[in-house]
């Protein structure tokens, strides 16, 4: 008995100091120090697998992933030997959060789905709440948005349950981050503004500094430059003073994305240097991939070409070492500029082609590699973890029922491995033949309705087919010829990029399938292949959107003002030709739509009588009255201003 509290009493001494040292300045390095000493002193039990886990995360803080990773895997073995479930979600949970710092997001998600799993089995509320959190991260950084808000949400929810308000304030923090990628702004700002009025009134000094950072990337994002710089420099001060390396190398970088909008780029490149020497230092490849690319797009814009295309190239390859597609998309837009400059137009179109080909196939490959991960590693973590339990139960049991139970158990553990076993050898039989399944149906979403596609994969072809209830979306821009004419070429490019990319977020968020674009001009359609009654409701929102996009854009000086059409009624939709076919839509309504398109003014959304029958009361229209139209005469038409 007294050996035991010996024991305990010097583990909460260990923990005193953990505590006292994580609340002053002393250095990630010196608590590591003063962990190591006190842990050949404890022997192998719960206690010591907590220390193991701490030490694991503080080398996490310091940047040295290597050490990190080697003391969560001790902890997770004695975790394991000594069937102590907490300590081994823990340890899955540091594993899973090292490999989200190095960019490995499907073995992220392997390890924080195992510590989940544990976490709900022993009823342990604030872990799951972190679980959930942790995935929600995982699923932000791959794109899917969706996901990510579903588990960020059912974080907060326990958070909230339990009454954990710094978890609370992390939370508002990450939903915030999810509707600033979905450029609902108002939303984010008003997420991260709760998160930072949490975070100061409990003295959290990081969270303060991530939430003053995060409101600075909404803040650019708006074209708002200065309001980004200050809240950028506030945060990266709190960075400096807790001496996290990580967080400042990324506060540069932004610094340097902001100087850059401003045309500072000796200023810029200056931040992205700055970057790059930490990111260097502590070995995180995405964000050298990053570094490089920005550095690459100042040496451009400064007109030293040939620097700039080296550095480009550099990010390129480290951005294929490490697999991130969207920085590859990046990349070879960046290229393509860069070629153009160097009047090496061969190479330009070619890197052109290559970031159209990684912009249209993003989404798509993402989502199905994705599925696929997620399936395989459900199923092999509920093994794994089911492996795990049965193991423990073993060694703790030594009696006539542990007998018995290992029958139950072996039977059990049989029965995943030979599931384990035949899910492998389909899985290798199907690798191949899937691998090229899946480039042809990326193709195949990529230009036509997923309906359609399918219909073409199952019968071969398809037939054309009409569609009574339907809205049609026509854009141009306004004195696009006279306009292009002012800008390089490069110019050019990067702005109809950039408008035709968020117009296919809004109009992918609101639900309508984009037919194809014809140089400047955009067209969309709502009501097909899937029947939509709301098919008026969600153009007009979509155009709204659209146009409340190019407004923000003109107040940074762009040049482009935009006029959109809608008309709603019936359709023939179809795919045209046998080589390089298109889905593309026919019809009077078509032709009306793009008459009202012609027809409206710069920064308007005209829609015809038979749209505004079907939203006028859900937004408030000015009547034009009837207006000549080539082709159609006298036409009614009205301007959308805005929801009721």
């Amino acid at each position: 008995m007294k050996s035991g509290f010996h024991l305990s009493i010097k583990f909460l001494l260990v923990h005193v100091l953990i505590v006292i040292c994580c609340n002053t300045p002393m250095s990630g390095q010196k608590i590591i120090d003063s962990l190591m000493m006190e842990l050949p002193k404890l022997r192998e039990d719960t206690n010591k697998v907590k220390i193991l886990n701490e030490i694991s995360q503080h080398y996490s803080g310091t940047s040295d992933y290597d050490m990190a990773f080697s003391f969560a895997d001790k902890a997770k073995q004695m975790a394991e030997s000594l069937g102590y479930e907490e300590g081994l979600s823990m340890a899955y949970n540091n594993i899973g959060n090292l490999f989200i710092k190095k960019g490995s997001y499907p073995d992220a998600l392997k390890n924080h789905l195992i510590a989940l799993q544990i976490r709900k089995s022993i009823g342990d509320k604030k872990g799951i709440a972190n679980s959930y959190n942790n995935i929600g991260v995982i699923y932000h950084k791959q794109g899917n948005y969706p996901e990510a808000l579903k588990n960020h949400y059912a974080s907060l929810k326990i958070k909230e349950y339990i009454g954990d308000i710094k978890g609370i304030a992390n939370s508002y923090n990450n939903i915030g981050n999810i509707y600033q990628k979905q450029l609902k702004y108002p939303e984010a700002l008003k997420n991260h503004f709760a998160s930072l009025k949490i975070r100061e009134s409990i003295g959290d000094k990081n969270g303060v500094a991530m939430s003053y950072i995060n409101i600075g990337s909404i803040y650019k994002d708006q074209g708002k430059n200065s309001e980004a710089l200050k809240n950028y420099f506030d945060g990266l001060k709190i960075k400096e003073a807790l001496e996290d390396k990580e967080g400042i190398a990324d506060v540069f970088q932004k610094i340097g994305l902001v100087y850059f909008k401003l045309g500072d780029y000796p200023e810029a490149l200056k931040n992205h240097f700055a970057s790059l020497k930490i990111r260097e230092t502590i070995g995180v490849k995405n964000g050298i991939s990053e570094s490089f690319t920005s550095i690459g797009d100042c040496y451009l814009k400064m007109n030293q070409v040939p620097e700039g295309i080296k550095w480009l190239k550099k990010g390129l390859s480290l951005s294929k070492e490490i697999g991130s597609k969207a920085q590859i998309k990046d990349v070879y837009l960046s290229l393509a500029l860069a070629d153009s400059l160097a009047c090496n137009y061969k190479e330009a179109l070619k890197n052109y082609k290559l970031f159209t080909l990684y912009k249209d196939s993003l989404l798509n490959e993402m989502n199905i590699e994705k599925l696929t991960q997620t399936a395989m590693q459900y199923e092999f973590n509920k093994i794994q973890l089911s492996d795990s339990l049965k193991k423990e139960q073993m060694r703790k049991r030594a009696d006539m029922k542990l007998e018995k139970q290992k029958t139950y158990t072996y039977t059990g553990l049989g029965g995943f491995m030979l599931l384990l076993v035949f899910s492998y050898y389909i899985f290798q039989n199907n690798r191949r033949l899937y691998s090229e399944k899946e480039k042809s149906e990326t193709l195949l979403l990529n230009i036509l309705p997923e309906a359609v596609a399918e219909e073409l994969k199952n019968r071969g072809s398809t037939e054309a087919k009409q569609y009574d209830e339907v809205s049609v979306l026509f854009t141009d821009f306004v004195n696009f010829t006279q306009t292009s004419e002012k800008l390089s070429p490069q110019q050019l490019v990067q702005e109809l990029n950039e408008c035709f990319t968020a117009f296919d977020k809004i109009i992918e968020r609101n639900g309508l399938e984009k037919i194809k674009t014809i140089g400047d001009a955009y067209m969309a359609v709502c009501g097909l292949p899937s029947p939509d009654s709301q098919h008026a409701h969600k153009s007009v929102k979509s155009a709204l959107e659209i146009r409340e996009f190019i407004e923000e854009r003109r107040k940074q000086e762009r040049v482009f003002d935009i006029r959109i059409g809608i008309n709603s009624g019936s359709v023939v939709a179809g795919i045209v030709g046998i080589k390089k076919f298109a889905y593309d839509i026919w019809g009077d309504t078509v032709n009306t739509a793009a008459r009202m398109e012609q027809n409206s003014e710069a920064g308007k959304v005209n829609i015809s009588d038979s749209t505004y029958q079907l939203v006028k009361e859900e937004f408030a229209c000015a009547v034009r009255g009837s207006i000549t139209a080539k082709g159609k005469g006298e036409v009614a038409m009205y301007f959308v201003e805005n929801k009721n």
